[in-house]
């Protein structure tokens, strides 16, 4: 079985089983979209929709969140990993948003990447999913699931990203990482049992 032939069974398992994918951080827009990505580094989706609701009733736009000290940050997203240099973070990136920005988030790679505790891979998050632009954010599940399904031979998520665009149609990549992140989650763990991992069986893995 070819890359391309492996590639196009996954992409018509995946359409099946999640024919629209919802995004797994709680946000309203893409101030509160770029916030949620730059907190979930190093935790779970879960614990960060968990404790976002706090931030976001006092510090929902980059105006709020500047004003509030680094201190009051970090109290209300204490729960989560990195807590310290998160808010520190959060409070210059919302600093930098108003004065280079007027307060909006910009839509280029280059831009949200110059941000505070903005790397790669959640300008990719916020360029798909707010502003419709193709990209394709690899994390380490991405990077596991396609390492194993054998659509790369990438040894980190860099390397996986581009081999994921050159082997997926553009127009499918911002549903399909989340289709594969959802996937993973639910038949592929990281760890714990993986006996209904049929599309590894599908392709005789």
């Amino acid at each position: 079985m070819t890359k391309k032939q492996r590639a196009a069974i996954v992409i018509n398992e995946l359409e099946k089983l999640y024919p629209t994918v919802p995004i797994p951080l709680d946000h309203t827009d893409p101030f509160t979209l770029l916030v949620a990505v730059a907190l979930s580094a190093q935790t779970t989706d879960r614990k960060v929709n968990q404790i976002t609701p706090a931030l976001f009733a006092v510090a929902e736009t980059p105006f709020k969140m500047q004003n509030l000290e680094i201190s009051e940050i970090k109290d209300l997203i204490k729960e989560i990993g990195l807590a310290n240099q998160k808010a520190k973070n959060l409070k210059r990136m919302a600093e930098l948003l108003v004065e280079r920005h007027d307060g909006e988030v910009p839509q280029t790679f280059e831009e949200l990447e110059a941000l505070p505790g903005v790397g790669h891979k959640t300008a990719s998050v916020v360029m798909s999913q707010a502003f419709g632009v193709p990209a394709f954010p690899v994390d380490t599940h991405i990077h596991r699931l396609m390492t194993l399904w054998k659509l790369t031979s990438g040894k980190n998520v860099q390397e996986t990203e581009l081999d994921a665009k050159k082997i997926f149609p553009r127009e499918r990549w911002n549903k399909l990482h989340l289709q594969i992140i959802f996937y993973g989650r639910e038949y592929s763990p990281a760890r714990g049992k993986r006996e209904g991992d049929f599309i590894t069986k599908m392709l005789n893995l």
